[in-house]
């Protein structure tokens, strides 16, 4: 139908593809040792373990498919060859739409019959093994290609009519008559019939003439078999293909001149018409042909189907799996099955394109392998097999789908769909295999564009995102099995937008790192997992340091790469510290606040994170926030991202300005809220006058609760300043706190003192109820001690049972402009 020109057009397509897929191979193959799985085996390693068992499990299918086409064509053969062994004819008399001499047809019913039986008989030889297979693919090949001499030893001797109506003989007129197209309709058994219900086109001769150069994976099917894959695959694969193509455009040149356009649409076994001496030998290699093929497909899908299964990727597959060098009769079985229930359907037209899709989305991910290979050209990649380049590989998978789309959109939409849901599913209930696959590697080399990208300027304030640096177990005591506090990672998620940006857990381990390395190595992994358990976008890091404070001084300063290093850090406050005696806290936690100060690194520290809601827990009332100093607007900014999580999403925001008694508040207010419109927040906003800090607050102005925490805290610092001061009057040294000098003013201790306790009353009178109170963080004072800036704290706290206390740092995180 398609004519010569058509014919020649689509051979060389096809081959073109076949053989740039096959330099692909070629070159992967050649990459180091290839294992049993074939093309599975080199898209998995290229493209990661979920693509390639989705292209995996489809080739297997295709090879299933298959093996059906190729049964049915046997049968067929067989059955035109000798009619008399049909159990059901048909006839038809219509060509073209005129009447001609009666032409038979196959019964689609004896095509069941036969070619379940078929399936049967090979499926024993399967069983038999690769030595079985072994001794009987001569008695396949030698027939074929002594048919193939005969073939063309009749095109020569042919004349017209001889030997048979229609045959003209290598004639130059015939070669002319059929070199244009002339696409007709047919019946289900491919007849030319004017009112048949299948139509012909180019796109159709594709998908029916493809599955004849599929052939090309059959050597790497059988991978684990080979002496030598590097040597054998390229070889082997490359010299198949020109060859098959060579002799496929041979053939179309030689049948379009030997015979008129109507023969050649109505005899089907042409070739035995007109091979010699007779028809019988061509019959006999056409079906010893396509059941060696259909052999090569029942013993290459079991093998591709167990190696998927030994990746242990899908625990659905295990049935399937097999122990090295034995054979796979479980997914044998399976493919059997498969076979029979294609070969039920026994229409060859109907079941070509759904192999050819299957065997084209293989090729198309052989050809993306090598692509993606070959452009990244990781020091990893140094195939024995020179002559590729990634040009040759991206025209061969733009070829593929080109063709796919050529043969049928639908067929194509439905073999992608159903790649993608196994995609899906292995993505989901799959085991995760680290294969080194080039997504890794072009991972790894856009990070370190990107990288180098972000220079190591300020990033603007449109482009900041929140880095938490997660100190996990800065005090308190966890279970052993509990690398990090289970709300640190509840936290950190409320800290980003829609789930986008990374967390860095950090961990120190006290001790020599040569004696902890390998304890350094279990507590990484053991965080790891926690953080993948908690859904939590972030990476672990364990640092040995001979104590917390010279190990937390080396993080602040070193972590991350460029831009990308931590911003702010994370901890929860040490509630604790008193209630356990754990006098070295004070010490420690001033000594982190001061790192992360001079290192310009914001802070958050969570008090309350034992009761922090998670995702689920659902948060009513509003997000308060005492903007005492201007921090750049990242308490602004984590307010906004915590409205965007779930359990605050039905909060309000309430911004609480602290002013002089003698402020414009009406001013102040006004400003604020302008401020706030153009950072596009909404918020209701106060403005609270106190009175000077350096007043001591009037009777009756303060809750009881913060009255006895006041006193109870100047007691406690009293107590504290007079055991310091007896200690170095004792050993004539200078006054010393936490092992370094230090200052004390008592009147700037009181001050402290009271500052603390307005502002907590002041918290305590607006905000009792808030879901979460956001409130600036103090500095620690210069040459204080660390005792007394810890009592401030405690008195800041006292009873807020949730509370964040923020400082930015020398920067803004939010813009007024988009």
């Amino acid at each position: 139908m398609g004519g010569i020109g058509d014919a020649l057009l689509l051979v060389s397509l096809c081959g073109l593809c076949t053989f740039l897929t096959g330099i692909s191979l070629s070159a992967i193959a050649t990459n180091g040792a290839m294992k049993g799985g074939g093309p599975y085996y080199l898209i998995g390693r290229a493209l990661g373990p979920e693509v390639g068992v989705s292209i995996g499990l489809c080739f297997f299918l295709g090879n299933a498919v298959a093996g059906a086409l190729y049964v049915l064509g046997a049968v067929e053969t067989f059955l035109k060859a000798l009619p008399s062994a049909g159990i059901f004819t048909e006839t038809t008399t219509k060509v073209n739409g005129t009447v001609s001499e009666p032409i038979q047809s196959i019964s689609t019913h004896d095509l069941q019959i036969y070619g379940i039986v078929v399936t049967i008989i090979l499926c024993f030889i399967v069983f038999g093994g690769v030595k079985m297979i072994n001794r009987v693919a001569p008695a396949f090949l030698i027939p074929v290609l002594f048919s193939i001499f005969c073939i063309f030893i009749g095109i020569f001797l042919a004349k017209k009519d001889d030997p048979a109506p229609g045959v003209t003989g290598l004639s130059l007129e015939s070669f002319k008559d059929n070199w244009s197209s002339d696409y007709k309709n047919t019946n289900s058994a491919g007849i030319p019939d004017a009112e048949g219900n299948v139509h012909w086109n180019f796109h159709a001769l594709v998908g029916l003439f493809f599955p004849a150069v599929t052939g090309i994976m059959a050597g790497s099917n059988r991978s684990a078999s080979l002496e030598d894959t590097q040597r054998s695959i390229p070889i082997g694969t490359l010299a198949a293909t020109l060859t098959t193509t060579g002799l496929y455009l041979i053939s179309v040149l030689l049948f379009g001149a030997v015979a008129t356009r109507d023969k050649l649409l109505t005899d089907r076994l042409l070739t035995a018409t007109i091979a010699w001496p007779f028809p019988a030998i061509i019959h006999i290699g056409i079906i010893l042909s396509t059941l060696g093929a259909a052999l090569q497909s029942l013993t290459g899908a079991p093998r591709l189907l167990a190696a998927i299964s030994n990746d242990d990727i899908l625990p659905v597959l295990n049935y399937f799996k097999v122990a090295e060098g034995s054979e796979p009769y479980m997914a044998t079985l399976f493919t059997a099955f498969i076979c029979m229930g294609c070969v039920i359907i026994g229409n060859l037209d109907l079941i070509t394109p759904t192999v050819t899709m299957f065997f084209l989305l293989c090729y198309s991910g052989v050809n993306l392998s090598c692509f993606l290979l070959d452009l990244l050209d990781a020091p990893s990649w140094r195939p024995r097999w020179k002559f590729h380049h990634w040009s040759f590989s991206l025209l061969g998978a733009s070829l593929c789908i080109v063709i796919m789309f050529l043969i049928s959109w639908s067929f194509t939409v439905v073999s992608l769909a159903l790649a993608s849901l196994i995609y899906y599913y292995v993505s989901i209930k799959g085991k995760a295999g680290d294969w080194g696959d080039g997504f890794k590697s072009a991972y790894f080399q856009l990070a370190l564009r990107s990288l180098r990208s972000l220079g190591a300027n300020q990033v603007h304030p449109k482009n900041w995102y929140p880095i938490p640096l997660i100190f996990c177990r800065p005090w308190g005591k966890l279970p052993e099995n509990v690398p990090c506090h289970p709300k640190l990672a509840d936290f950190a998620n409320c800290m980003k937008k829609k789930g986008r940006g990374m967390s860095i857990f950090i961990n120190i381990l006290d001790g020599d790192y040569h004696e902890r390395a390998e304890d350094a190595k279990a507590a990484c992994k053991q965080l790891d997992t926690y953080i993948n358990y908690k859904n939590c976008e972030g990476v672990a890091e364990i640092v040995v340091a001979p104590n917390m404070s010279e190990g937390f001084r080396g993080v602040v300063q070193t972590m991350g790469l460029g831009n990308l290093k931590p911003n702010i850090v994370v901890m929860r406050y040490p509630e604790i510290w008193r209630r356990e005696n754990l006098k070295e806290i004070p010490g420690r936690f001033v000594g982190i606040i001061n790192d992360c100060i001079v290192a310009n690194k914001a802070v958050v520290i969570v008090k309350g994170l034992d009761e922090w809601p998670n995702e689920y827990q659902r948060q009513y009332g509003t997000i308060d926030l005492y903007w005492i100093v201007r921090d750049g607007g990242l308490m602004l900014l984590l307010s906004q991202l915590l409205l965007t999580k779930e359990s605050f999403e039905s909060c309000k925001i309430q911004v609480f300005c602290i002013a002089e008694e003698d402020t414009d508040a009406e001013g102040l207010k006004a400003d604020v809220k302008k401020f706030l419109y153009d950072l596009r927040m909404q918020a209701e906003v106060f403005v609270i006058a106190i009175k000077s800090w350096d007043v001591q607050p009037e009777n009756g102005s303060q809750p009881d609760e913060s009255k006895e925490a006041f006193t109870a805290a100047q007691q406690r610092v009293a107590d504290y300043l007079a055991e310091i001061k007896e200690t170095a009057k004792k050993e004539g040294t200078p006054l010393m706190a936490d092992g370094k000098p230090v200052i004390v003013n008592e009147q700037l201790v009181e001050k402290f003192l009271y500052t603390t306790l307005k502002l907590n009353s002041t918290i305590l009178r607006y905000s009792r109820m808030a879901a979460v109170v956001l409130v600036s963080l103090p500095p620690p004072p210069v040459s204080h001690p660390a005792y007394c800036y810890m009592e401030y704290m405690d008195l800041l706290v006292d009873n807020l049972p949730r509370l964040l206390m923020v400082r930015g740092y020398r920067r803004d995180v939010v813009t007024l402009f988009t």
